[in-house]
């Protein structure tokens, strides 16, 4: 008889992590993600989780070092919800989940390449403060009081019902200012409105024609053309907006998985207004699923005692479900002090095996070894470009 799960931690150890000697799981019922401390199967999705009592809130991050399984279970966790009838939007920074996609017959949207997409919600008030958020973003500082009037004014000379090229309409406003001699906040606001329609990134939120259109139960939208650039902050987070008005489109509960997590988390305007979409998470019926792979990105977003890092912290802090991997002492501790850990789930964090996590759902922790089925592994595989590069 094979044995399930190697025996690392003592009954006392257990204990103190709030661990039950058994650790049955969830307790949840559905396609298992892989096999708990004593070998129970173990079945997760936020939404059923919620409705059995066992967290207050669907959100979820997923954290640990490169290589230890957090593409791996992110990819299970979409692949049984798509199963169960969710609808799933994935930000992809990196190209990472075309396989996926493939698997479900779409294909992974790159924004300029296929089209252009509208990040706007209808709703006015929603719209402005969105468009607050992204100005912000693109000017890598908050917003002064001028520039709040100047934005409120020029969004409310537009035409109702608004323009769909909203952006554009904005420009085509202010576009004069920048010749003339024009109040400096004004000029300022189409510079950067300039950027958008003409500049570095034109054919991402605004183009000719219609917008792209998001159909289907899962959306990719890959920003690898992004990655790694001074624009990826402010194409992520419409990406982000763009994608939470598809979740929600037919009323239907969904995930909205945000890859490389850190280009909002370390732009405070973005992260702000993501604080305030965080909240309505249960009544928009939507589960954002924050992947991190360094956990020092966090403390990145602010010194030690900022508003920033603080913001940071509490939003991770308000997700119900965590998935942490295996992570370096140094990175274990800024993970502790983030997510307020027990200081033996903090050693935990430390030794734990390649393709295990501890999980910490509400008040239960397990800690779980995820084996993926005969189906995952036909879109899992991250590291094929890897073995097919030394061959």
């Amino acid at each position: 008889m094979r044995r399930a799960w190697t025996h690392w931690a003592t009954s006392r150890d257990i204990s103190s992590l709030r661990l039950p000697a058994h650790d049955a799981g969830s307790g949840l019922v559905g396609r298992p993600l892989g096999q708990s401390l004593r070998g129970h199967h173990f079945v997760f999705d936020p939404f059923d989780a919620y409705e059995a009592g066992l967290v207050s809130n669907p959100n979820m991050i997923v954290a640990g070092s490169i290589g230890a399984g957090k593409s791996t279970l992110v990819k299970m966790l979409v692949d049984r919800a798509l199963v169960r009838g969710r609808r799933v939007v994935v930000v992809d920074p990196k190209g990472e989940y075309g396989a996926l996609a493939q698997s479900f017959g779409v294909r992974s949207l790159s924004l300029g390449r296929d089209g252009w997409c509208n990040p706007f919600p209808a709703n006015d008030r929603e719209s402005r403060d969105f468009l607050r958020a992204l100005v912000a973003t693109a000017q890598g500082s908050p917003l002064s009081a001028e520039q709040h009037y100047e934005i409120d004014e020029a969004f409310e000379r537009l035409t109702s019902p608004r323009p769909q090229r909203l952006l554009r309409a904005m420009f085509n406003d202010l576009e004069a200012t920048i010749a003339f001699d024009a109040p400096s906040t004004q000029r300022g606001l189409a510079l950067i409105l300039y950027r958008f329609v003409h500049g570095d990134l034109a054919g991402l939120f605004d183009g000719e024609g219609d917008p792209l259109v998001f159909e289907g139960r899962l959306v990719v939208l890959d920003l690898s053309a992004q990655w790694s650039s001074e624009s990826m902050p402010v194409a992520a987070l419409s990406a982000v907006g763009a994608a939470q008005q598809v979740v929600a489109r037919d009323g239907s509960l969904g995930y909205l998985v945000l890859d490389e997590a850190w280009a909002l988390l370390s732009d405070s305007n973005a992260l702000r207004w993501l604080q305030g979409s965080w909240k309505l998470a249960r009544s928009r019926g939507l589960s954002h699923v924050l992947v991190l792979h360094r956990w020092s990105d966090v403390a990145a977003a602010g010194n030690e005692g900022s508003a920033q890092r603080e913001r940071a912290q509490g939003l991770l802090r308000e997700c119900e479900t965590s998935w942490l991997f295996r992570q370096p002492a140094d990175e274990a501790r800024e993970m502790a002090v983030a997510l307020g850990l027990h200081v033996r789930e903090e050693q935990y964090l430390v030794a734990l095996p390649k393709g295990a996590a501890l999980v910490r759902y509400g008040a239960h922790r397990s800690i779980v070894r995820f084996v993926p089925d005969q189906r995952d592994v036909t879109f899992i595989d991250t590291d094929a470009a890897m073995r097919e590069a030394q061959a």
